[in-house]
């Protein structure tokens, strides 16, 4: 009961904050954000919602989302939802009268403009169609979790000869959803593309039957499973326009027998004799491309990838990386990418370190160093990146070169034959390894990988702390101040607002997906 009401009296306490129910259009979330459609932005108090202590950021992007962490936004969001449906049975709806967002006065006109630049670039219809795809994806990660986890449980007894009773129902488990992860994939493209659930998943469900391996396509005969995550995704979408092509044509006495018949039929026969086979095609060569790129520039590759990982996310386009790794779970048994892209968080917390450091005497930013650092180690970085790395403009740079080192430096061990990959996509930092899996023993991956983060730490660290400051930047900041890091006018081109520019993002992510969700890693 204790737990429940800690969550309760959480989203009691960010309610108000928002405007109230009447001021909450909808209500969602991913692995560690809050997010909301508001009718009106500016009875939004962002101060006061970062000052919560369960609250570790804020981000505007489509949507305003409140950055909770894993597990807790999980526990908070229905208690919200429910303070939500009733304060809007008894309060009217929003004026543009209410209480105006508490602001700084050293937000400057260009930070404004910054963030508008930004928000804009992120509604393109491509970055826009990315985030469908991320919105697919996001709500397989837990399960992807707990499976990953079970079945690195299960290869750890395995190896040991513990429990041999017991490991074939561990496998059970770590495989049942892999196996069906299509329908899963199916059934969420319908629902984003606005078709009927079901029917997505009743189509993907053909690639994982067992009686395709009786079908000759292309001169070959299908495999279970062909296509994959990837066959599925384009079978779901195609049911989706066959669906409401339906809709438009199919008399309204016919359509509950016709229409779902149709679906079914024509776009299973395009899945079968086409789809599953150009899937399957584009699949193999996404784990070919992996494994050759890291086998043969892994140290560089790492580099690029490790360091260039962060400012995807700030542009949304990670979100396009969460079918890869999911394609390369599903073909390999875990995504080799994932842990070098977790680096990007690695980079980040040194980089934050640093700045602890160099402002000894600016007790504000260094205690939101230290409420965020314990979060920035598990792998959430947006509040170290939006309270502290961002804003002052430098640091953020540094962090990424904290980053590519670390991704260098897994990516090396890859080149050399060491293989290092995740079971799962979401966490990153230390949340990564109980999902860590490799080629070579889980003690050599558990090395490599861990490694890697003290590399992404110390070249965070001194990149920052030798590079991250101009002398004007060390005058301006090196001085006891009580206004909170992410609303100082940062010097060094980038201009901070009270909400961060948007991050896109999973868990992940997202996802974000989010960097460092996601997660960094997705």
């Amino acid at each position: 009961m204790a737990t429940e009401d800690k969550n309760r009296a959480t989203a009691a306490a960010i309610l108000p904050l928002v405007g109230g129910a009447a001021n909450v259009a909808s209500i969602a979330h991913c692995m560690t954000r809050l997010r909301l459609g508001l009718h009106d932005r500016t009875l939004v108090d962002d101060e006061a919602l970062k000052a919560l202590p369960a609250v570790m950021g804020v981000v505007e992007d489509d949507t305003y989302q409140i950055v909770l962490g894993p597990g807790t936004v999980a526990r908070v969001t229905p208690e919200f939802e429910q303070l939500v449906e009733e304060g809007r049975e008894a309060a009217p709806a929003p004026g543009p009268g209410g209480p105006a967002a508490v602001s700084s006065d050293d937000l400057a006109a260009q930070g404004a403009a910054i963030k508008a630049q930004q928000k804009a670039k992120n509604a393109t219809p491509f970055k826009l169609f990315l985030r469908k795809i991320a919105n697919i994806f996001v709500p397989l990660i837990p399960a992807l979790i707990g499976c990953g986890i079970i079945a690195g449980l299960n290869g750890l007894l395995v190896n040991l000869e513990w429990l041999p009773a017991v490991t074939p129902a561990l496998a059970a488990m770590a495989s049942g959803f892999m196996a069906l992860i299509a329908v899963f994939v199916g059934y969420n493209t319908a629902k984003e593309f606005g078709g009927t659930p079901i029917l997505g998943g009743a189509v993907a469900a053909i690639i994982v039957f067992p009686g395709v391996a009786n079908i000759d396509a292309f001169g070959q005969t299908l495999s279970p499973g062909q296509g994959g995550v990837l066959g599925a995704l384009g079978a779901a979408v195609l049911a989706v326009y066959v669906e409401k092509w339906c809709r438009r044509w199919v008399p309204e006495a016919l359509d509950v027998l016709v229409t779902p018949t149709l679906t079914v039929l024509l776009s299973g026969l395009v899945t079968i004799f086409g789809l599953m086979f150009v899937a399957g095609e584009i699949s193999s060569a996404i784990g070919t491309f992996a494994d050759w790129l890291l086998s043969n520039g892994g140290a560089g590759a790492g580099f690029v990838l490790g360091g260039l990982f962060l400012p995807l996310v700030m542009l949304g386009l990670h979100q396009a990386l969460i079918p890869i790794h999911t394609t390369l779970i599903e073909q390999q048994g875990y995504t080799v990418l994932l842990p070098i892209l977790a680096m990007a968080g690695a980079g980040q917390v040194g980089a934050a370190m640093a700045v602890y450091f160099r402002l000894p005497r600016n007790e504000s930013i260094r205690r939101t160093i230290k409420s965020a650092l314990p979060a920035g180690l598990l792998g959430v970085g947006e509040p170290l990146i939006y309270g502290v790395s961002l804003p002052l403009g430098r640091p953020f740079i540094t962090a990424c070169v904290g980053g590519a080192f670390g991704g260098g430096f897994v990516g090396l061990f890859n080149q050399l034959g060491d293989t290092v990959g995740s079971t799962a996509i979401g966490p990153s930092g230390w949340a990564l390894f109980p999902l860590l899996d490799g080629n070579h023993g889980l003690g050599s991956t558990i090395a490599i990988y861990a490694g890697g983060l003290l590399v992404g730490y110390v070249a965070g660290f001194l990149a920052t702390y030798f590079f991250g400051f101009s002398k004007d930047l060390l005058t301006e900041f090196n001085v006891s101040q009580e206004p909170a890091p992410s609303t100082i006018a940062a010097t060094g081109g980038t201009t901070p607002s009270t909400t961060p520019p948007a991050a896109g993002g999973p868990d992940t992510p997202d996802p974000g997906t989010d960097p460092a969700k996601a997660p960094a890693g997705v």
